[in-house]
């Protein structure tokens, strides 16, 4: 009985192993290393047993093992617990791209996201996927992003990247450059900002966030010299998010607004493409950024990095940006319980009582 009080109280973490041939085993296995973790959360990896022992004994990392469950609401609530998505021996390849990899991957994915749906996990922290290898009819998408929007049928969603100093998103994420301009329209902005500005309040408790809105082109145009854009889809946005009360300024010229250190002012930013938003973000936190898929029903998070299979098995990769995930996506998760229940309770009639009911 008291282990089960204890459970309930706990944001129950899944952690998916992402490629198998990479670094994800080792920032999971070095993050729940730390004790002090199972302290706040009740945490099951979306793996393979035998795939982490592999990982184990290739970084020399004697003192950890997992806790074998067949379901998450067997977990223990002190130890890292580990949910088979498959029984069987993998031939790894450190550092290669391999389609059992990709299926693997895929796998944990899908068991993560059906125990999310359940309500069997609170959170779900991805490891880094091969984006070409995952690629199947049940992963037809570019990214973590777009699966999850999907899956959990978000009609509008952001990308949100997330460090110490600045959240940013992108308006047109993983598409080619050439695209960008050709998508672009003024609904697509306003819903975008629409959505950071929801998320920046639920999510991370701000009460009156301030959005900077990034110019598409050179200088914001120019008045139209180096393009129109600006003045004809960014600032229309930006006008219809500010008349329905949203702090969102702009457009900025990238450039300035970076250099100048402008972005320091800002709860939030929006990049109007990939590279805009990453650059500046990757160059100030690559080893400490997560990602944040803003906009859905669920909490999903990852570190900012990729597979890097240039440092698989060499127990040289850093743990901070998977740690920090997992730290966000609990601190999301306690935001949203306490950002519902004030909503909920000033949607009240005059005169009700409260609830003294509840545990």
């Amino acid at each position: 009985m008291e282990q089960a009080v204890e459970k309930e109280r706990r944001v129950r973490v899944g952690i998916t192993h992402g490629d198998v041939n990479g670094i994800g085993y080792e920032v999971i296995i070095k993050t729940l290393q730390d004790q002090r973790l199972m302290e706040l959360y009740t945490i099951v990896v979306y793996g393979s047993s035998k795939v982490a022992s592999y990982h184990r004994k290739v970084l020399n990392i004697n003192d950890f093992n997992f806790n074998l469950v067949k379901k998450a609401d067997q977990s223990h609530p002190r130890r890292p617990n580990i949910i088979n998505v498959h029984d069987e021996e993998v031939k790894i390849d450190l550092g290669k791209s391999t389609t059992i990899a990709g299926e693997l991957a895929l796998l944990s994915l899908e068991a993560a996201c059906e125990d999310l749906q359940k309500n069997h996990i609170d959170v779900v922290v991805t490891a880094p996927i091969n984006k070409k290898n995952i690629q199947s009819p049940g992963f037809e998408f570019p990214g973590h992003t777009e699966y999850f929007a999907r899956k959990f049928n978000a009609e509008d969603y952001l990308m949100l990247m997330i460090n110490s100093v600045m959240r940013i998103g992108v308006v047109t994420g993983h598409i080619p450059l050439s695209a960008v301009k050709d998508t672009l329209t003024e609904d697509l902005v306003l819903r975008k900002i629409q959505v950071m500005n929801q998320s920046l309040m639920r999510d991370f408790g701000i009460v009156k966030p301030r959005i900077a809105i990034l110019a598409l082109n050179p200088h914001a145009g120019d008045d139209g010299l180096i393009g129109n854009e600006d003045n004809t889809i960014l600032q229309p946005a930006i006008e219809k998010a500010y008349n329905q009360k949203i702090l969102a300024f702009g457009p900025y010229p990238a450039d300035g607004f970076f250099g100048t250190s402008g972005f320091k002012n800002f709860d939030g930013i929006l990049a109007m493409y990939h590279d805009q938003g990453m650059i500046p973000f990757k160059l100030m936190s690559f080893d400490e950024g997560v990602n944040f898929t803003a906009g859905l029903s669920v909490i999903r998070t990852s570190p900012a990095h990729g597979t890097a299979y240039d440092l698989a098995g060499k127990n040289e990769a850093s743990p901070e940006s998977f740690r920090n995930a997992l730290y966000l996506a609990g601190d999301i998760f306690m935001h949203r319980v306490e950002y519902d229940e004030l909503h909920a309770n000033q949607l009240k009639p005059a005169g009700s009582q409260p609830d003294n009911n509840r545990s």
